[in-house]
This record gives structure tokens, sequence and C-alpha cells, in this order.
């Protein structure tokens, strides 16, 4: 499942870095999606810098940079990977 948490607002593709406008939380290791016209992959959040420094986490209306494995274009949206655990079985 997937929950939409922001969208790209600018791209740096000298040093491939995506700039966030976020309505939800986000923190280091999630997984997410970036889906747009020409953009959708998945990847783990693995640096996160707000106004250059380092955070392990950022909350809704934060401009977040985010370092990414592919290139983004401007509003591309950005979704987080639910990652459901399986239900235990009752016998």
């Amino acid at each position: 499942m997937e929950v939409e948490i922001g969208k790209v607002t600018h791209y740096y593709n000298h040093i491939n870095v995506a700039v966030l406008k976020l309505n939800e939380n986000l923190k280091l290791g999630d997984r997410i999606h970036i889906l747009g016209h020409t953009t959708d992959f998945t990847q783990r959040v693995a640096s996160l810098e707000v106004e250059h420094h380092t955070v392990v986490w950022v909350k809704p209306g934060d401009d977040v940079a985010l370092k990414v494995i592919e290139p983004v274009r401007e509003h591309d949206i950005v979704y987080r990977v639910v990652e459901e655990t399986p239900e235990p079985h009752l016998a």
C-alpha cells in the first residue's frame, strides 16, 4: 500500500538531490516511491537534510533535501510505501 506524502519542488541534477514539500512525516529508512510523467522508482530514504543540516526525520510543511537514486522532475509525487505485516493465523 502507498500513501501520498508530498511532491518534488526542485531537483539538483549535478548532485542527485530532490527538494520535497511534505504533507506527512518522513524518516530515515522509510521506503518511498516517486512517480511522475517520466519518473517511476522506489528507494529507501538514506539521507535527509533541512537547511543544510542532516536530520533523521521531518514533519509536514518541511522543505527537505533527499538524495535520490534516479533523476526526478518538479511536480513528481512522493509516496511512502507502507509495508504490510502479515496477520497471524488463528487456529
